[in-house]
């Protein structure tokens, strides 16, 4: 099982077996092929989170299909020039996706895409890391991470990532952007609710490359923003349905439950059901379907960060209870085919 010591300062919510085992649910749906394409891989002094545990998640009786590793800072090179130890993490994570796809480890895909760091502060240079992760990556290498996360109250802050603000606007972000699509990559955007704006402007600017937002762009609600939750919602969803005319961003549905999203989940004496999740969160999940349509959508897990507030099998039921009025190709692109299409997955 997966170890956790972190303090309660921490940006994440302590991952609390025992807890989580207080609560089990029927498996809804079992067969439905369901593709998680945002998941992370770590081994850290205060967390581990290997491929063991991650098996233990998909392992809990959803059909999970395949996944999709996204960059945390795990594994990188500890020395040879700043700019190419990030690659560290993709050979890493292709050794895992090889040990996956030998079937010794059940039918799930783990891995079959990965997305990686490059500081695209380093402008045009950044082409020849992306060229190295690519080799890395056995032919899994998707697209990059390059988190812009910022706001002007600090305790929002994540002390691992410390962008400037406006780094989007930045021309030397900007001329390493440039260099994803002629390599046929992507992006993968993580920031917070006030910073889509900014988003959607990259996404105009560069048409050609394929933009992930991830987990709902972040809508915030702790320290300056605490209280504020239906103002913070009609703020987000402005900006999801301007984003959403960008024909070339898809939205993941997920990573709602970290610390920054102020649900008090990992509160309660008892786990929430899935039931509880879903009555939460379809206000936001509907939003983006409306938005973008379910064929730019794509349903996410966020292990083991939102692990803190809920267990995985709970999760994915809550997903699909709110996917319960789809038709069967919007359930099918929500679950499975729209991350298959983004990440150009060989399942």
């Amino acid at each position: 099982m997966s170890t956790t010591t972190q303090p309660a300062h921490s940006p994440y919510l302590v991952v609390r077996d025992e807890w989580l085992a207080r609560r089990t649910e029927t498996i809804l749906e079992p067969d439905l092929p369901i593709v998680d394409p945002h998941h992370h891989l770590w081994e850290r002094p205060d967390w581990t989170y290997m491929l063991d545990d991650l098996l233990a998640d998909t392992n809990s009786g959803h059909n999970i299909v395949g996944t999709v590793f996204v960059q945390c800072r795990s594994m990188h090179r500890a020395g040879g020039p700043e700019a190419f130890r990030p690659v560290g993490e993709t050979e890493f994570c292709n050794g895992v996706a090889a040990m996956s796809a030998s079937g010794g480890y059940g039918h799930t895909k783990v891995n079959a895409g990965i997305v990686g760091h490059v500081d695209l502060r380093n402008g045009a240079a950044a082409a020849a890391v992306l060229e190295a992760h690519i080799r890395a990556g056995g032919g899994r290498f998707r697209g990059i991470r390059h988190i812009t996360a910022y706001d002007p109250d600090p305790t929002l802050m994540n002390p691992a990532y410390t962008p400037p603000p406006g780094l989007m606007f930045d021309k030397t972000f900007r001329e390493g952007f440039a260099q994803l699509a002629p390599l046929n990559l992507t992006f993968d955007a993580w920031l917070y609710h006030p910073q889509i704006g900014d988003v959607a402007a990259l996404a105009r600017a560069f048409p050609g490359t394929g933009i992930c937002l991830n987990h709902i762009g972040g809508p915030l609600a702790i320290g300056s923003y605490a209280g504020r939750r239906e103002e913070v919602f009609a703020a987000w969803s402005k900006s999801i349905r301007d984003i959403a005319l960008c024909p070339n961003v898809v939205v993941k549905l997920g990573g709602m439950a970290m610390r920054i999203n102020g649900w008090d989940f990992h509160e309660k004496v008892d786990p929430p059901t899935s039931a509880e999740l879903a009555a939460a969160w379809t206000p936001y999940v509907e939003t983006c379907i409306e938005a973008f349509g379910a064929s730019r959508c794509m349903f996410e897990s966020n292990f083991p960060v939102d692990k803190g507030s809920y267990s995985y099998a709970a999760y994915w039921n809550a997903c699909k209870i709110m996917a319960k009025g789809a038709s069967a190709s919007e359930k099918a692109d929500l679950f499975s085919g729209t991350a298959a299409r983004f990440y150009r997955l060989e399942l």
